[in-house]
């Protein structure tokens, strides 16, 4: 095993619960493929290190103002008078993104912390030594390790060598995957991937491209693949507004899964929420987002007897 290869890392989150059975710790991978509208962790999507920016942190311009003298690119400047959460004039600094190649140099001059950046080169080692803190926690609860992302499977090599360390130090392992890989990834990370988590996000291909951005048959054969190698599987099925939340989708969900019924643990439904909002702000980006009302919990519970009309076994996450 490689224990010195690195990955990009933008969190590890302990006592994650809602990961795969038990109590588990995830670890998150930077860089995705694909282009919900609706992602709630937007700092997961590009492949690189990014600046971020937290206003409630942010002490102002005329207080602080270290970021405006470090940045070589001149990418920071002063933004408009505006109002702190107590209610007081203060001027922010204004990041221009075209200028800015997320350096750093503004975050590590920042004694607030309120610019910092995301996404962290670890070695296998390095992450190992964290995630073996928590094994009393895993053996206790039947949990373990979960690695995600973004698409965690962008990063084969690195996600590889985690599994293989995990499973040499007897770690039960998830995999949460969009699927969206070529299928040699997924078999090389098989014999040491105890379940994976795995997105299905509309049945309907063309609909998946406008939205998303990447047709869906490859994650679709993918699936049956796993199905097919004896792979376990929780499916997970975002509920999102005006996308698939129709009965008719919901139909099609369920024959498709009815067909890997036996490697299926577990369906999740996943409502759509507006959480994440407050992440594109902290990236500064400027883009349109998605936003909708959330699915009431009557829609929620009649797809949940839908798909358990089917016989297959299901909860509302």
């Amino acid at each position: 095993m490689n224990k010195d290869l690195t990955g990009k890392i933008y969190d590890i989150q302990g006592f994650s619960v809602q990961d795969g059975p038990g109590i588990r710790t995830t670890v998150f991978l930077k860089g995705c493929p694909l282009r919900c509208p609706w992602c709630h962790s937007p700092e997961s999507q590009e492949f690189f290190t990014e600046l971020n920016w937290l206003q409630i942190r942010c002490l102002g311009l005329e207080t602080c103002g270290h970021c405006l003298n470090v940045c070589p690119r001149a990418a920071i400047g002063r933004g408009p008078v505006t109002e702190n959460a107590l209610g007081e004039e203060i001027i922010y600094p204004e990041v221009d993104k075209g200028k800015c190649d997320n350096c750093g140099a503004c975050a590590a001059a920042c004694k607030a912390n309120a610019l910092y950046l995301c996404g962290e080169d670890k070695t296998v080692a390095e992450v190992m030594h964290r995630l073996l803190r928590d094994k009393p926690f895993f053996d206790e609860s039947d949990g373990g390790v979960t690695v995600s992302g973004g698409e965690c499977l962008c990063q084969p090599e690195f996600t590889l060598e985690l599994l293989k360390s995990c499973r040499a130090h007897g770690i039960y392992t998830a995999v949460d995957t969009t699927g969206f890989v070529k299928w040699e990834i997924i078999e090389s990370i098989l014999p040491y991937t105890d379940l994976f988590l795995y997105d299905l996000k509309c049945m309907d291909s063309s609909l998946h491209k406008q939205v998303i951005g990447v047709l869906n048959e490859l994650i679709l054969e993918n699936v049956k693949k796993i199905a097919a190698a004896g792979g376990r599987l929780w499916i997970r099925i975002p509920v999102i507004p005006l996308f698939n939340d129709s009965e008719e989708h919901f139909r099609r969900y369920a024959a498709f899964l009815s067909e890997i019924k036996s490697s299926v643990d577990m369906v999740q439904l996943l409502p759509y929420h507006t959480m994440g909002l407050s992440k594109y702000e902290r990236l500064l980006r400027k883009e349109k987002i998605f936003v909708a009302e959330p699915p009431t919990d009557d829609l929620m519970e009649a797809r949940r007897k839908l798909i358990a009309s089917y016989g297959l076994p299901v909860r509302i996450h």
